[in-house]
Parts: structure tokens; sequence; C-alpha cells
């Protein structure tokens, strides 16, 4: 029994100082980062129908046949083969704001990169990324796309890469 003023004075003090506790959102600014640098254009030729008709010459009592002859018009298409990069839009990812930047030539993704990075200079979000980053930059030459597996223990820097990816490759439009 001696207990119990105890336990209650010590419960109501952790209570007092749990619901005084008081955080501040934190404000960011992002800047302008996105750039668009196309070089060449896809182009797309496309030739009208040849057609040819045999018409009933006048005459006779019995028209001769009608004969029909359609010939496929030829397609030519051009992709770009000249190499173009974007850069996709700053995105905050929780630990603090990420752009990637991604160059493509035709639709084949040749090089995937961080545009611009700022942690906050916090050592552990430092870390995490330096370690983090080489692999999500792999993994995003590798599937040719944003849909990347991410890091395991970088999940914040992770999601962040593939939405600034995912927002370079649909201003390149892969």
């Amino acid at each position: 029994m001696k207990r119990a003023p105890l336990v209650i004075t010590g419960t109501l003090m952790g209570l007092a100082g749990v619901m005084s506790f008081n955080s501040t959102p934190v404000s960011l600014s992002l800047g302008s980062l996105s750039t668009t640098t196309p070089t060449a254009r896809s182009t797309t030729t496309t030739a009208p129908p040849a057609t040819t008709t045999t018409a009933p010459s006048g005459g006779g009592s019995t028209p001769p046949p009608v004969t029909t002859t359609t010939v496929a018009p030829p397609t030519t298409t051009t992709s770009p083969s000249t190499t173009r990069s974007a850069t996709g839009t700053a995105v905050n990812y929780n630990f603090g704001i990420l752009s990637v930047k991604v160059t493509a030539s035709g639709s084949k993704i040749t090089k995937v990169t961080i545009a611009s990075i700022d942690d906050g200079g916090n050592p552990r979000s430092q870390y995490i990324d330096q370690q983090s980053i080489p692999y999500l930059e792999q993994q995003a030459l590798s599937a040719q796309s944003a849909n990347i597996q991410g890091v395991s223990g970088a999940s914040y820097t992770s999601s962040g890469f593939a939405q600034s990816l995912q927002s370079a490759l649909a201003k390149l439009g892969l």
C-alpha cells in the first residue's frame, strides 16, 4: 500500500509531460528544378492507299466483273536516336528533398542520377542516402521504368526516388 501513492504520482507526472509536448511543422520551399532537353522528335509518314478499280465498259449485254485492288500504305516510323534528358520534380521524402535526372537514347534509359539532394545535414540521413542511392539508380536502369524494388532500411529515400523518377520519365514520354 505504501507504493500506490508513488505509482499514481509518477503516472500523473508522465501523463502531464506527454500532454504538454508540442511539435511544430517543418516549412520547406521547393524551387523549380525541372528541365527538359528534347533534341529529336518521332516522325510518322503514311501514304494514302492505292486503289485500282475496273469498271464495266459499255456495249455488251453482260457487264464484265468489277475488280478492285487495294495496296496497304507504306508506313515509316523514325524513333529519336539522339540523347535527351529530363529532371524529375523535387520530392520531399521526409528527411529532405531530392530530384532525379534521367538520360535516354530513343526509348532506352541510359543513365539515372541524382540531380539535387538536400537532406538537411543530418549525418544518419546522409549515410543512408549514400548507401541506398547507387542501388536505386541501378534498379531503375535494370527495370527501364519507375517500377523499382527500393532498398530495405531506406524506404523514404526509395519512395522519393521513385516519385521523382516517374516524373522525369513522364517528361521524356517513356
